[in-house]
């Protein structure tokens, strides 16, 4: 994996040297929310508490006459302290997608893709009773990489989708053993971005990957968001991601987070 990293590295790094750069389109958004409580002599008793989220997404598209290259990024990381607990991980994302599309029809076209999905810090499971902790995952571990080709179709502006074959690179850790997981598979990535109003986005991602050796056994990412501006930069945010992966747990894994923050424009 290191290996296919550092050449796909180089051949963003010489790409993006090669291409005009004013042929490119960027768009960078960082955000952040906060809550604090603190009590003193409260007569109706309460844990103090601190909770931050910081989040970045950014967005660079050369889109020309036979080509479009689309490149995402998306950070996170988020804490919280309950009462004399330390600081404890509530979200940790790193992620980066790269499509190269070429241009042949109006709405259905061919492409080639490459994601990354991982995260920056140690996440552990507590056990509060015992006072004790586990590490469950940490940087790198798990990372998945998936790169595709196929076909891609876009029957409206606010709504993309594609469909191809993919090698899909999944790496953990147990203790100081690497472990590394490569198939081969079928990809289906769906992509909304549909405005309501001139103050709400919903937003939504769906992936989908069945590998060839187990073809009825379907990993599941779905990432959806209702963002509400409330003033220039103060926006409400309602985020639901699902996520069914047999090789890391029987059930569905669901997260929901509301959040009242400040988002801004850096480009």
């Amino acid at each position: 994996m290191k290996k296919f990293l550092s050449l796909f590295i180089l051949f963003c790094a010489s790409a993006f040297s090669q291409t005009d750069s004013s042929t490119w389109k960027h768009n960078l958004v960082a955000g952040l929310t906060a809550t604090q409580v603190s009590f003193n002599d409260w007569a109706g008793g309460g844990e103090n508490a601190l909770a931050y989220t910081t989040v970045i997404d950014g967005r660079s598209v050369q889109d020309l006459e036979t080509t479009n290259w689309s490149n995402t990024y998306k950070l996170a990381y988020g804490q919280t302290r309950l009462g004399s607990k330390p600081l404890r991980k509530t979200d940790d994302k790193l992620e980066f997608e790269s499509v190269l599309s070429y241009k042949v029809g109006m709405v259905i076209n061919p492409y080639a893709s490459f994601t990354l999905k991982t995260q920056f810090d140690v996440g552990y499971k507590y056990d509060d009773a015992a006072n004790t902790k586990t590490v469950l995952s940490r940087f790198w571990a798990p990372a998945y990489l998936t790169q595709s080709v196929g076909i891609g179709y876009a029957p409206r502006q606010e709504i993309k989708t594609r469909l191809g074959a993919a090698l899909r690179e999944v790496r953990t850790r147990t203790g100081y053993i690497e472990n590394n997981r490569t198939e081969g598979g079928i990809e289906s990535v769906t992509d909304a971005q549909i405005s309501f109003e001139q103050n709400i986005l919903f937003t939504s991602k769906l992936e989908l990957f069945a590998p060839f050796n187990n073809i009825d056994v379907v990993v599941m990412r779905s990432d959806n968001s209702f963002t509400a501006k409330v003033s220039s930069i103060i926006s409400v945010t309602l985020n639901i991601q699902l996520i069914n992966d047999a090789n890391v747990s029987a059930r569905t894994q669901i997260k929901e987070t509301i959040a009242l923050g400040i988002t801004y424009a850096l480009i």
